[in-house]
């Protein structure tokens, strides 16, 4: 199977990392709902953009080498009309400038904002041993505060994928904690099996972070994703 052509065109020029808008292109062709957005690389485009969009909207700054946006003043959210997309581009522009100065920069991408949902985190990275591994959690700063996240061998079969998201301790926020509507647990399992029958067919990829995923009672939306790609050995 041919690789995604995003991913032709990342390792054509020597890039490991792909960008956020490559990432969640990616997600879309596999059917995994995310916010694409557009890039700008002017105020007036972005300001273009999220009329197209619609408001509110988010600004992200675009970068090849900034992993970590919310670090260096790379994210706006909340932008509710023309002037706030005006001063949130010129701002981050500032800010990025002084915190990252020897970053490139592509631009700032222009997306919806996503209404809020239970945070989950999906990714895959490469055990020695067992090689590709998916992994499922709360999702947002949660994943890092208490590490409740279950692992399985990729390829996943439906069944490893419901046990997956079953299995975490804070699954009854998922169930529908006092009350509140129980989250798409297939749209879940569905991006699970979706990841897992791409990394399966697709070797070159190293890791892929999706975090967070917003689950909603009725599907689940991708609102950050990051691919990295292997290293090429210096002889290919």
């Amino acid at each position: 199977m041919a690789s995604h052509p995003l991913i032709e065109r990342a390792r054509q020029q020597g890039r490991t990392l792909l960008t956020e808008l490559e990432s969640k292109q990616i997600l879309h062709d596999l059917g995994i709902l995310t916010t694409l957005g557009q890039l700008a690389t002017s105020e007036e485009e972005a300001v273009r953009a999220a009329d197209t969009i619609g408001y509110p909207v988010v600004l992200k700054i675009a970068s090849p080498d900034i992993v970590h946006k919310s670090d260096v003043g790379g994210v706006h959210l909340h932008l509710q009309d023309r002037e706030a997309v005006r001063q949130a581009f010129h701002t981050m522009q500032q800010s990025v400038a002084a915190r990252a100065p020897g970053a490139r920069i592509d631009g700032i991408i222009v997306q919806p904002m996503a209404a809020p949902g239970v945070e989950v985190i999906v990714g895959m990275s490469k055990d020695a041993t067992f090689g590709p591994v998916l992994m499922f959690g709360l999702g947002g700063v949660l994943v890092e505060v208490l590490q409740d996240v279950t692992f399985r061998i990729v390829p996943l079969s439906k069944r490893d994928a419901s046990e997956m998201i079953h299995d975490i301790q804070g699954f009854p926020l998922l169930a529908g904690y006092r009350g509140a509507a129980s989250a798409d647990l297939e749209a879940l399992q569905n991006i699970l099996l979706a990841l897992s029958t791409f990394v399966e067919s697709t070797p070159e990829v190293k890791e892929i972070d999706l975090n967070p995923i917003y689950a909603y009672a009725q599907g689940a939306l991708a609102v950050d994703a990051r691919v990295v790609l292997e290293e090429v050995p210096a002889s290919a």
